[in-house]
């Protein structure tokens, strides 16, 4: 019998079944789709979870995560030791004093201390020109009165030179009126005596020609010698009014003679110039305006005065708060209101009251730390004097900006 092959055998024990396998690679692709689909829907979810989760440990900070921190040594970053966030309520609690926020009976502004009287600017004297600075005759914190010399200028010499030549002028027109008034009178006594003589003379000769007169008649003496004697009288006559009217350049008081008006204006004149010498010789020195202390210096000897003076001087023995109100709350300030200055540098509130309210809006010139703060707001500017202790404190900070607080006696 003939042996069929073994392939034939296999075949045709085997049962032979038409599988179709299109149908399994649409359903492996569609699950692949499927699968990948949720993929994409999984990151969203993974997205929201983790910010969800973020939210609740920086905000809510859960115990578990306040632990895990404590355990693992970790601290807040941004250089803070507070925890990472701090409810809101808790923060405005903890950073906010209460009796610092203002009530309706109370004014707050912004202001200055100030000396009283305000700081004093000491300017070098009105003509002192170019000249500079050759001394300083005080130093910063030493206490000044009125009519103090500060300093001396570098023009001093030369309006020294010009005083003393207006005092020798003095003098020389004070020695010519002297002179002139012994003249006159030394004049008036000569007048006088020439007066009489001439009178004495016109008196003999009038009386010779009245002799001669007598002896005409009687034929004594002849006509030439009557006519010698009448000439003689003449002529004594004319001298005593020519006495007389040298004697009367000379009547009444000495100062009243022309010569001497004359070089009595002259010396007053040179008096005058003597007075302006000295004025002069001020614009070589810097005098005190008032009584106080000497607050800064601003130039130095061989330097010329700016802008800004020679040295500021103030009374800091009672000093002041300058203050700047809002236009808007103004009317509730009123005079002898008490007040309450604080800053920074300040070691306790310094107190106070207001002793001037003025009187013309203005613009704001203290500006706040604040960069939300208005920089352009109208105020009227209120004084405040410190009490003796307060000025004691505030006298080392002349300028300090600080803030006032104002217990009005009115709501706003």
């Amino acid at each position: 019998m003939a042996q069929r092959p073994k392939d034939s055998i296999e075949s045709a024990d085997l049962p032979l079944e038409a599988v179709d396998r299109s149908t399994d690679t649409q359903m492996n692709n569609t699950n692949a789709h499927w699968a990948k689909a949720k993929s994409f829907r999984i990151i969203p979810i993974l997205m929201i979870c983790v910010a969800f989760g973020g939210i609740m440990g920086l905000y809510f900070q859960p115990p578990g995560l306040q632990l895990a921190m404590r355990t693992l040594g970790l601290e807040p970053g941004a250089g803070t030791s507070s925890p990472i966030a701090v409810p809101l309520n808790h923060t405005i609690i903890a950073e906010i004093d209460p009796s610092a926020i203002p009530g309706p009976d109370t004014v707050i502004g912004l202001g200055a201390l100030l000396p009283d009287g305000d700081v004093a600017t000491i300017a070098p004297p009105f003509g002192a020109g170019d000249a500079r600075v050759t001394t300083l005759l005080v130093d910063e914190g030493d206490q000044v009165t009125v009519g103090d010399t500060l300093a001396i200028l570098d023009n001093e010499a030369q309006y020294k030179a010009a005083l003393e030549a207006a005092e020798a002028n003095v003098a020389l027109k004070q020695a010519n009126l002297e002179q002139t008034r012994t003249s006159i009178e030394a004049s008036l006594k000569e007048a006088r005596a020439s007066l009489g003589s001439a009178e004495a003379a016109a008196l003999n000769a009038r009386k010779d020609y009245e002799r001669a007169q007598s002896l005409i008649q009687r034929g004594s003496i002849s006509e030439a010698v009557l006519d010698q004697r009448r000439t003689t009288s003449d002529q004594a006559a004319r001298a005593v009014d020519q006495a007389r009217a040298t004697h009367s350049r000379y009547v009444g008081e000495i100062d009243s003679q022309v010569d001497v008006v004359v070089a009595a204006r002259s010396y007053d004149s040179a008096k005058a110039a003597l007075t302006q010498a000295e004025r002069d010789l001020e614009k070589a020195y810097v005098r005190a305006p008032i009584t106080g202390t000497v607050l800064k210096i601003h130039v130095r000897p061989g330097e010329k005065p700016g802008a800004e003076g020679v040295m500021n001087i103030g009374n800091i023995q009672r000093m002041t708060a300058k203050v700047e109100i809002y236009q808007t709350q103004i009317g509730d300030v009123t005079l002898g209101d008490p007040v309450s200055i604080t800053a920074n540098a300040l070691p306790t509130p310094l107190q106070g009251s207001v002793s001037h309210i003025g009187l013309e809006v203005e613009r704001q010139t203290l500006i706040d730390d604040d960069p939300a703060a208005n920089t352009d707001a109208r105020i009227v500017e209120v004084t405040v004097l410190l009490d003796e202790a307060a000025s004691e404190i505030a006298a080392r900070y002349t300028n300090l900006q600080v803030v006032a607080t104002i217990q009005t006696a009115n709501g706003s």
